[in-house]
């Protein structure tokens, strides 16, 4: 029998006190048990914020990324340990899989995405310079720099490892050390995969803890630079969110709540299109995943009027078509609830809903294959139809987080939109249509009362990731009772756990705080040419201000007749001067950039590796034949990265491009992008666990 520790102030610690059992979902039977109790949750705090947050600040972004990356190696070549402990859950193999490889793929995501969109700093550096005066001696940026308090993670029961890892990634990215809080309901299996995080050692003391059991008096204790996250029923998320900690102290609180998510079959998806049988596929499959268990499974089925037979019998057949029954048993595809107090749950909100709706499937007696239907958390697929749903409350507002979908009909789109919105705050809704006009209309009738909308069709199909499934890229919350709060999303998910900063000050000053030059900054000028130095002898700030080149209509023509661009403004004076923008003839943008390449690069060997990106290009003046250009080159950012052993250490100069006129104009700017190498004595940026 297992019994579950607590992971608090370093160590493993068994509550005291009451337990809390552990029932097996497929038989009843108790498999372990647990307890919070004894625990002291202001010291877990104090910890986490004394020890785990310098720690983890300690490290970069990219430092940071690759911790996560490392686990979620170790984590996948584990995986299989996993399977048997979700299956005690209710979750079939393709369930499991969702929540435990679905789950470490946040952390390589997430490791992915520290590398690309953060700075290789302590802090990240966001937007553009702010001009704040007339000469530019006073400007403004923000920063971005990590909380310095603990965040506290509860989640819910539905998936014991991604509900963890989902919050887990972009805290630990953002340098934030992290409480985990699961339901005690699945808590083995948040706990074996939270085991073998710590068994990496790749995380410094403090930046993880662990409680099984219930957290009692832990928001008690929290203050104002910790953050909350938590997943679960809308009536749980609101209580909690209006503790008097929370409130005192204005702890930023996401909350993520079940939802009454819709989908919406299009008026042009009619029996016999692809697009139906899409709709009928993926309504079922919202209701057999996870037994319904989820947060954004489809509750409410919106159905041009006309069409509702044709849907509740294609429903029905293929529901008739789900195994039910012990999920370790080849064939079965729908497993049991979480619970049989979840059982009790569903079948109360399911006779609810009933006083507005018609039981058109579902109900009665079930087989179930390889487990005993009462001893186990059983609960068969339950499909309602409510004939006036713009009435009847009901099956908006009453969720039964289980197997249960209610059909309702609309005459045209305004009223298809009008449904989708009764919801009043949904996590995801989808819309069924090869009709763009259709597309148009609803999604942008019915967005501000979602988190997420998919469209999908014939087109999308085969490689849509479908209506239920959140990923690590895009925002994962809704407004309204979907607890109007956000979670991944990408860098978005970080951000959450850093405060935001407006700087303001010199650009010098801006540029020494930042470790980014700002335009306006001084200058450091060499006789060394920059591209003849190694990234770590370069400093943000060294300037190449080069010679001058004229420009010529010879240089025009043979760019026009290498390029094939003949564009008229570049051939023909005359049109050229009649379109109101030219004074005559240009030289083409490009040629300027390639001109102004030539004037700044150094052809020899050197430590510049390769030229690899160019961005934020723009053309602020035409040049004409007859002028003459130089360039400003200047180091804006460097970032080290990270080498593989035996390669070149090499690291990445970000260099502001100006390139201007006789008349100091500029006609051009924009930043490239150069590798670099380092020199053999820098050290390694990897991280070492503390």
């Amino acid at each position: 029998m297992l019994l579950l520790q607590n992971f608090a102030l370093g160590e493993w610690a068994e509550g005291l006190g009451p337990k809390t059992d552990l029932i097996h979902a497929v038989t009843g039977e108790k498999i372990g048990e647990t307890s919070s109790h004894g625990l002291d949750f202001k010291a877990m705090l104090q910890y986490a914020r004394r020890v785990g947050g310098p720690s983890l600040r300690a490290y970069t972004f990219h430092q940071r990324a690759l911790i996560l990356k490392r686990i979620a190696i170790a984590l996948m070549e584990r995986k299989e340990e996993f399977y048997p402990l979700s299956y005690m859950t209710g979750a079939t193999r393709a369930d499991s899989w969702v929540d435990i490889e679905g789950g470490i793929a946040t952390f390589f995501a997430y490791a992915s995405r520290g590398r690309r969109e953060f700075t290789n700093e302590r802090f990240h550096v966001e937007g553009p310079t702010e001009p704040l005066s007339k000469n530019g001696t006073f400007v403004g940026r923000h920063i971005l720099v990590p909380m310095e308090g603990a965040a506290v993670h509860i989640n819910a029961f539905n998936f014991p490892v991604w509900g963890m890892l989902e919050k887990l990634a972009p805290a630990l990215l953002a340098g934030v050390p992290c409480i985990v809080k699961p339901s005690t309901t699945g808590s083995h299996l948040t706990h074996a995969v939270f085991k073998a995080i710590l068994e990496t050692g790749e995380l410094p003391k403090g930046a993880l803890q662990l409680i099984c059991g219930e957290a009692r008096t832990l928001l008690e204790h929290v203050e104002e630079q910790d953050i909350v996250a938590f997943t679960g029923s809308a009536a749980t998320g609101q209580k909690l969110k209006s503790s008097p900690s929370i409130m005192q102290h204005s702890v930023r609180f996401n909350m993520e709540a079940d939802s009454l998510n819709c989908s919406i079959l299009g008026p042009d998806a009619v029996p016999g299109t692809e697009e139906f049988d899409l709709f009928i596929k993926e309504v079922t499959r919202e209701m057999t995943t996870k037994a319904g268990q989820k947060c954004t499974a489809i509750r409410r089925t919106i159905v041009p009027a006309g069409l509702e037979e044709a849907v509740i019998e294609a429903l029905s057949k293929r529901l008739a078509s789900t195994s039910i029954g012990d999920p370790t048993v080849e064939g079965v595809r729908m497993g049991p609830l979480a619970s049989r107090g979840q059982r009790t749950s569903v079948a109360s909100s399911a006779e609810a809903i009933r006083a507005a709706a018609e039981r058109v499937y579902g109900g009665g007696d079930f087989a179930v294959v390889g487990a005993d239907r009462e001893k186990g958390a059983f609960f068969a697929p339950e499909l309602l139809y409510c004939a006036d749903p713009l009435t009847r409350l009901e099956p908006h507002d009453i969720e039964a987080f289980g197997p249960v979908n209610t059909i309702m009909p609309y005459r045209d789109l305004s009223e298809a939109v009008q449904l989708a919105r009764m919801g009043r705050g949904s996590l995801v809704g989808s819309l069924i249509t090869h009709d763009p006009k259709v597309a148009q209309e609803v999604i942008l009738g019915a967005a501000c009362y979602h988190g997420r909308m998919l469209v999908l069709d014939r087109t999308s199909a085969k490689e849509s990731t479908g209506h239920g499934s959140p990923l690590p890229n895009l925002v994962h919350g809704g407004p309204g009772r979907a607890g109007g709060g956000e979670e991944m999303g990408g860098a978005r998910g970080v951000t959450h756990y850093l405060q935001r900063v407006a700087l303001q000050g010199s650009p010098s000053m801006i540029t020494a705080i930042t470790r980014e030059w700002t335009k306006g900054a001084e200058e450091h000028t060499d006789p060394v040419h920059p591209f003849r130095k190694t990234f770590d002898e370069l400093a943000v700030g060294d300037t190449l201000i080069t010679k001058s080149r004229t420009i010529t209509l010879d240089d025009v023509e043979a760019f026009a007749k290498l390029s094939g661009d003949t564009f008229y403004a570049h051939m023909n004076d005359e049109e050229a001067r009649s379109n109101g923008v030219f004074e005559g003839r240009v030289a083409h943008g490009y040629f300027i950039v390639s001109a102004a390449a030539g004037l700044f690069v150094d052809p020899d060997l050197g430590p510049v590796l390769a030229n690899y990106g160019l961005e934020k290009l723009r053309f602020t003046k035409p040049v004409y034949p007859g002028d003459t250009i130089h360039v400003r080159l200047t180091v804006k950012q460097k970032t080290a990265k990270d080498t593989p052993e035996g390669t070149i250490p090499q690291g990445v100069v970000e260099w502001d491009v100006e390139v201007m006129n006789q008349l100091n104009e500029a006609v051009a700017v924009y930043s490239i992008l150069t590798l670099v190498r380092r020199s053999l004595t820098a050290a390694p940026i990897a991280p070492q666990a503390a």
